[in-house]
Parts: structure tokens; sequence; C-alpha cells
């Protein structure tokens, strides 16, 4: 097993118990917000940001990944209510071809670091408010859920960069998943940041202290878009980094301008010049394409376009690309025509709010439903 991070909670011999849950009975709810990313997408991946750094500046929104992890008298029991999958083992040796391979690795770690491999009989159900394949961050919003209601029910006093640094320990490492580093930390964490990746897998958030009336009105001219097509990431991913180790030129040069664009939208939203913005997404829009190909989709290209004859002042492809979800910034009056026009289109549009807490979780409450 990779990089421990569980270890050190745990008793010599005898592992860490079970949480006292209380009045709360044997149940964990935890749940964690997923992103939208506003700039520096791509220079979270290695190898870029091990050798030149990256920043990104992301900010949640209100939809989220769902886990909930109930105690149970024999096997483990694995669901995923969005996907219409079941799957139940009578022990956890016998979960290495689950189809749901990250409530499994989680599980597996917790288990395996804190109780010495010593079976536990959970039952384990999640949602996502989001389809997988959405560039939303939803499958890390996913194990951060999982992480943070495992880590309720062992009562391990994990804080957000822990919790961040497992998840992607088990997605990057255990499961050999490509993908970056923000969507972790921008689940734990919450709220509007910019994060930087610099060597040795070093992060750092600094959490943005937005004002008000600057959210306000980026909330307003934000539509997002679900193209209706998702995508699998990671090949789009793997020609990214191919694109790193190589060198290549052309790939390298659109990181770094990705790079500085994310900095010169933080200070753009931080004192509320939207005109800039528009001008740094649109060129983050162009230098992400020069990273791989595939990221825009005739589909894709087509909804952006769209988007543009109708208002749109600007757009990207949220996450990797190649479908999922697509941004705009458009004045707020031209937002409700916006998102009629795309309807309209076969798409799904709708207005979007962010939030400002990071993953969480509670004890369900005896007087819970």
């Amino acid at each position: 097993m990779s990089e421990s991070i569980l270890s050190s909670f745990a008793n010599a011999g005898t592992g860490v118990g079970l949480a006292d849950p209380g009045t709360g009975g044997s149940a964990v709810r935890a749940r964690a917000p997923l992103r939208l990313g506003l700039a520096g997408g791509g220079t979270d991946l290695s190898p870029y940001c091990d050798e030149f750094g990256g920043a990104v500046l992301n900010a949640t929104i209100d939809r989220y990944a769902h886990a909930f992890v109930t105690l149970a008298d024999e096997g483990v029991h694995f669901r995923a209510v969005d996907l219409n999958v079941t799957e139940r083992f009578a022990a956890l040796d016998q979960a290495d071809g689950a189809r749901l391979q990250l409530h499994a690795a989680v599980h597996r770690r917790f288990v395996d670091e804190l109780r010495g491999g010593k079976p536990l009989a959970v039952s384990v159900t999640t949602s996502v408010d989001s389809p997988p394949g959405s560039g939303l961050g939803s499958s890390s919003a996913l194990v951060v859920a999982l992480v943070e209601a495992y880590r309720r029910l062992f009562a391990v006093p994990l804080g957000a960069y822990e919790v961040a640094r497992l998840a992607f320990v088990i997605e990057r490492e255990d499961l050999a998943m490509a993908g970056g580093r923000q969507d972790q930390y921008a689940a734990a964490f919450g709220g509007i940041n910019f994060i930087e990746f610099l060597a040795e897998g070093r992060t750092v958030v600094n959490p943005l202290r937005v004002p008000r009336e600057i959210v306000n009105e980026l909330e307003s001219s934000l539509v997002i878009c679900f193209s209706g097509q998702s995508r699998v990431s990671s090949s789009i991913i793997e020609a990214q980094q191919q694109g790193m180790r190589s060198a290549e030129p052309a790939a390298l040069q659109a990181l770094h301008e990705l790079k500085h664009d994310a900095a010169e939208m933080k200070s753009a939203l931080l004192s509320g010049r939207f005109a800039d913005m528009v001008d740094l997404l649109n060129r983050s829009r162009r230098a992400k394409s020069r990273t791989a190909s595939g990221i825009e989709t005739g589909l894709v290209s087509q909804l952006q376009d769209l988007g543009l004859a109708n208002g749109a002042l600007a757009c990207k492809v949220s996450g990797a690309g190649g479908g999922g979800f697509i941004m705009f910034l458009v004045p707020p009056e031209d937002s409700h025509h916006l998102i009629t026009t795309l309807n309209a289109a076969g798409a799904q549009a709708s207005a979007v709010k962010f939030t400002q807490t990071g993953a969480e979780s509670w004890w369900r409450s005896a007087s819970s439903l």
C-alpha cells in the first residue's frame, strides 16, 4: 500500500476503535461539494506541477457528493444510488473486482490501517448531484465525502489538508486513476480558493475573501450547461501528461499561460474587474485547447458557439474536457435567455450558486427520517 496517512493514529498492535456516536445511532452522513474551475486547470497535473509548480482558481458550488456509512451485522455492502449499482461481499478481500472501486478503496484504507485488517461490516450508500464525467470534480468529491464519513466513524482527527491528501492518494496511487490534484482540495476546503501545487507534493490552499457584492455579481453572471455527453477524462489527461513528459513546446507554453492566467484571474476577481475576467476566460480556453486534442468535441463546440451567439461573453469547458459541463459568463440580464436557448437545443443549463463550506459529516440523529 502506498503513502500512509492514517497509521500515526493507530494504537500499536490494537488499531483504532470506532467512535462512540452517543445518541446518534450507528450511521454517519457526509457530503463534499463539487467545483467549478475558473482558471489554471491542467497545471495541477504531474509532471508539470512537480517541475514548474501549478496554480488553479476554483470555487465550490451547490452540488454535492453524498456518502452514508452504517454499521452492519455482517458483510460489506456498497450502493451507488445515482449509478443504480449495488454490490455485496461476505468479506472485503472478495471486493477486488468491485465495480464501485472508490467505495472499496476507501473502506480498505481505513480497515487496513486503523484495524490492522480486522473486518468491519458496513453498508455504504452514495449519490452525486451530477452525472459521472461531468467535469465538476465529482469522482474526487465522492472520495472526499467517503473519507470524511469514515473519518467521523473512526473519530480520526484529520484536518482538511489531510482529508484531501488521503483522497488524492487513494485515487491517484491506490487506484492509479489519472487526474490532477485540485478537485480533492476544493472538495475538502470549500469556498473560492487559489491553490498552489509545489514540488514534492506540497499543496497550499489560499482561501479568497471576495467581497460579497462581487460574489453576487459573479453568481448572477454564471450559467452552467451539461452537454448531455459524459466523458472519460483519463485519455485526455494522459495525452496532456505525455505532452508534459516529452516537453512538447506548444503544450508547455500553453500550461505556462494557464498558470499565469490563474494568478491574473485571482487579481481580477478580487477587484471585481469582470471585463478582464471575460478576456482571461477566453484566453485560457484557447490555451487549454493546445494542451491535448479532444478537449472540445463537436457537440461542446456547437454549444459554446450557441452560447456566444446568445449573450454569453466567454465560456470554457469544465474539467479535462471532451464533454461534461460548459461554463458561460453572461450579463445577468441576459442569463435567462441564454438558459432558455441552451435548453431548447437539448442541453441542460441552469444558474449556479457558490458554497463556502467544504466536506462535512455528522452522526445520523435518532429522530432522522
